[in-house]
C-alpha cells in the first residue's frame, strides 16, 4: 500500500470539528468546509487554519486578510452539504448569516470567530493561516456538542455524561 494511502487512512481515524471557513470579496462571501483547526495562543488569542491552496476561498482570506472560522453545531449539517454541493454565494443563501464584523458569522454556530490574518504559511498542498481574534460570537451554553468529521462521515460529539446516561 502506497505511504499516501496509509496518511489518508490513519488522518481519517482522528475526529476533526467541522468548520465553516468564511470571508468575502467586493461584498461577496466566500468559504469552505475545514477540520483543520486549532487554538494557537492565549497571548494574543489566535488560531491557525490549514486552507488547501487550490480551494477558491484561498486566495480571497489573502487578499482580504480577514476570516470566520464557524465552529458547526450539530443541527448545521446542511451548511456542509450546501458548502460541498453548491458554489460561490449559493452556498450562504439558505442560512443565517451576520456579516457586521466584514466576514459571515453563522448565526447559531457553537462558535463564531471573527480573525485578522496575521501571516500564512507554506504548508506543502495548504497554507497555514495564522488568524488573532478580534471578535468571538458563542451559541447559548445549553447546547453543548459539535459536528465531527471521521473517516468518511459526519459524527456528533455527545459530552461524557451523556453516554454514562444511555449505558
Amino acid at each position: 500500500m502506497c505511504l499516501v494511502d496509509d496518511f489518508r487512512k490513519a488522518m481519517g481515524q482522528f475526529a476533526g470539528a467541522v468548520n465553516a471557513i468564511t470571508t468575502q470579496e467586493n461584498g461577496q462571501p466566500v468559504g469552505l468546509i475545514a477540520t483543520a483547526v486549532c487554538s494557537l495562543s492565549a497571548e494574543p488569542p489566535s488560531v491557525l487554519v490549514c486552507v488547501n491552496r487550490s480551494a477558491s476561498a484561498h486566495d480571497v482570506i489573502l487578499r482580504n486578510g480577514a476570516f470566520a472560522v464557524n465552529l458547526l453545531h450539530p443541527s448545521q449539517c446542511e451548511v456542509v452539504e450546501a458548502f460541498t454541493r453548491l458554489k460561490g454565494t449559493d452556498r450562504f443563501a439558505s442560512h443565517d448569516w451576520s456579516f457586521d464584523t466584514g466576514v459571515p458569522m453563522l448565526e447559531g454556530a457553537v462558535a463564531a470567530i471573527h480573525c485578522e490574518l496575521k501571516e500564512a504559511l507554506d504548508g506543502f498542498s495548504h497554507s497555514i493561516m495564522i488568524g488573532v481574534i478580534k471578535e468571538i460570537r458563542l451559541r447559548d451554553a445549553d447546547s453543548e456538542g459539535c459536528l465531527l468529521w471521521k473517516g468518511k462521515g459526519l459524527h456528533c460529539a455527545v459530552p461524557m455524561a451523556e453516554l454514562a446516561r444511555t449505558a
